[in-house]
């Protein structure tokens, strides 16, 4: 494969690898299909449902309900690298700017946070909607746990990928 510099697919599998261990929930090195979409989107990538569904069944471990991080780890790396550079062709990544406007339209008094019922109110009525699993998780990891508020502009990094690895 070919790099845009040196390292450059050794730091992209640390990421991967760092974005699926804080699922891997037993410290066994695998993380359950239900988790795979939390840990895409956490990537930066969007899929389709059905791509996603496509993606988690190259992945599953014989239909078991669980992914290893040994099947996960090439199969993500090969999506976020195609053509042997970094392009994101078949899970597009959403621009760093593109989502600040979407906290910002929903924020609409302007505070530069959301609340956790407000947010979980858009991401499980609006469009693909996450469940509320896939909410408890994510409010855990971005909410500030003094007042529950999204504080949106600190974590934005944290759901988009560097497409210059």
């Amino acid at each position: 494969m070919a790099e845009n510099r040196p390292g450059a697919v050794q730091d992209l599998q640390k990421k991967i690898r760092e974005a699926f261990e804080a699922f891997d929930y037993e410290s066994n090195n695998t993380v359950d299909v239900r988790e795979i979409s939390t840990i895409i989107y956490s990537l930066g990538c969007f899929p389709t449902q059905q791509d996603l569904h496509d993606f988690i069944g190259q992945v599953e471990e014989d239909h078991a309900g669980f992914a290893h991080v040994d099947k996960f780890l090439p199969a993500m790396t090969k999506v976020l690298l195609e053509n042997n550079v970094c392009v994101y062709v078949r899970f597009p990544p959403i621009a760093d700017d593109l989502l600040l406007q979407a906290f910002e339209v929903l924020d609409k008094n302007k505070k530069g946070y959301l609340g956790s019922e407000e947010l979980t109110k858009y991401m499980t009525q609006e469009g693909e909607p996450f469940s509320q699993e896939e909410m408890i998780e994510m409010l855990t990891a971005v909410a500030d746990q003094d007042n529950n508020h999204i504080y949106y502009k600190d974590f934005i990094g944290q759901l988009t990928v560097d497409t210059e690895v």
